[in-house]
């Protein structure tokens, strides 16, 4: 590799466009990737001397490292993180969670009074934008490498692919008109306009197809499921082709997620490490630790609590659904008059002799219900029938009963909200795909603006970049 510019040091790897400009969107920090924990979190040793930029892309522990940084990142910070991610956040922008806490940030998402200096909102686009930045300097990096073999770059650039058609398919579905970012030129970057979000979603498409095919094949890449192989690039191409209502595309993707996993019987067990169903995770930092999501959710004490779940949410579960017994939690005050109910999927607590739990971001569950979509939407009655009674039967709850399309649909958008509450944003998400946003939010926030349906462009992206312009109305 002879014109990557890119050097490692120690534990450290900066990229030079940075040492004397702007970095991409303005909002990159100057170290690109910092390996702290990721032996752990991969079992790969990082870098440990001085690499000049011809041998950086040559050795693959040094890749391995450098994809480990990504999965770290992701699970520590911004948008996929279980801290102050989207199960969170969007968690109570819409009607899962109530919100107790006291943080400005998140009591403007909650109250739907989000301004565009909102630091958390600016976070995420500053930390996905971090990511995608790096993914792309890794499959530059592996493309110019000459001493990878074939199947070492396909499988880095498949997994970097992934990574940045993830991270943007959240961006869209947040902020709308996103610039798709593909380089490393920081020049490039720092003048780059939205893109339409039909045209993003293009992209997405193009680059899990890319990614699909670059990892057919190989094999799983990680017996603990740890890093995105083919079957999660099907998960994500599955969802995204929903989005897309490409119908016949979504169930063919789900349908071979499905005959490659089962369901967990258990429910106890759904959430486990090595639960059968989950198809990627993000595996807990330095042993033993577990999920952010059981620190964040599980009240030990009233008051004290950040979070609980909504009584609209609780209201909805149907009478013998054993998913309130397994998937929630309670918690009283001292004089017992208070009784609030929070996420209890995740059970262990952050430091324990072995990590139990890791965070997951695709299961199959999601799959059966993304299937029985579009065969509804296909008008396969009996087949989306069939898929939702499998998610049905699984939480103790009868067949679905005999219904017609519209029924089905409300019953669909139903049993995603029952078994996904709590999981990076699927309701809300939900809510905006189905076009039930206004209806439902109208209801259960007093604040509720239609153009609350888009974040805002954070003020300081907008400021630095002009091209940026314009913000999302409402703002």
């Amino acid at each position: 590799m002879k014109t990557h510019n890119t050097i490692y040091m120690g534990k450290h790897l900066f990229s030079l466009a940075f040492l004397g400009a702007r970095p991409t969107l303005t909002a990159l920090p100057l170290l690109t990737l910092l390996f702290f924990g990721c032996t752990d979190f991969v079992e790969v040793d990082p870098p440990k001397n001085i690499l000049i930029a011809e041998t950086v892309f040559d050795q693959p522990a040094t890749v391995e490292s450098a994809l480990a940084n990504l999965y770290h990142d992701m699970r520590e910070q911004g948008m996929v993180s279980g801290g102050t991610g989207l199960t969170t956040g969007l968690g109570i922008y819409a009607d899962e969670l109530e919100y107790y806490g006291t943080n400005a940030d998140f009591s403007q998402m909650y109250l739907h009074g989000v301004h565009a200096g909102n630091s958390t909102v600016s976070e995420w686009w500053r930390q996905a934008y971090h990511i995608i930045y790096s993914a792309n300097d890794i499959i530059k990096g592996v493309e110019l490498s000459d001493s990878l073999t074939e199947e070492e770059k396909n499988r880095f650039k498949g997994q970097s692919l992934f990574v940045r058609a993830y991270i943007h398919s959240l961006l869209t579905q947040l902020f709308g008109n996103v610039p798709y970012i593909a380089t490393t030129d920081y020049q490039e970057n720092n003048q780059v306009s939205r893109t339409p979000e039909d045209q993003v979603m293009e992209y997405i498409i193009r680059d899990l197809e890319e990614a699909s095919d670059l990892l057919s094949g190989i094999g799983s890449l990680s017996d603990e499921r740890v890093l995105p192989d083919h079957y999660a690039v099907k998960a994500l191409l599955a969802r995204m082709y929903l989005h897309a209502e490409n119908w016949e595309e979504a169930d063919a993707m789900a349908t071979k997620l499905i005959g490659a996993f089962g369901l967990e019987p258990d429910l106890d067990k759904v959430f486990l490490k090595g639960s059968p169903e989950t198809i990627w995770q993000l595996k807990a930092g330095n042993s033993p630790r577990n999920t952010r999501e059981a620190v964040q959710f599980i009240i030990q004490a009233i008051p004290g609590q950040d979070y609980a779940l909504s009584e609209n949410l609780m209201s909805n579960f149907e009478v013998g659904d054993q998913r309130w017994d397994h998937w929630v939690g309670s918690m009283s005050d001292a004089e017992n008059t208070t009784t609030l109910y929070y996420p209890f999927k995740y059970k262990a607590d952050l430091n324990e002799e072995e990590s139990v739990e890791y965070s997951i971001v695709f299961r199959l569950a999601e799959q059966y219900l993304i299937r029985a979509e579009a065969r509804l939407r296909s008008g396969e009655i009996d087949g989306a029938r069939s898929d939702l009674d499998a998610i049905r039967n699984r939480a103790g709850l009868a067949d679905m009963a005999e219904a017609g399309e519209n029924a089905l649909m409300d019953a669909i958008v139903h049993e995603r909200r029952m078994e996904l509450f709590a999981e990076r944003g699927h309701r809300w998400f939900d809510l905006k795909r189905t076009g039930m946003a206004g209806q439902i939010m109208s209801q259960a926030k007093a604040n509720w603006k239609d153009t609350d349906l888009l974040f805002p462009i954070p003020e300081s992206e907008l400021e630095t970049n002009p091209n940026l312009a314009p913000q999302n109305n409402g703002y």
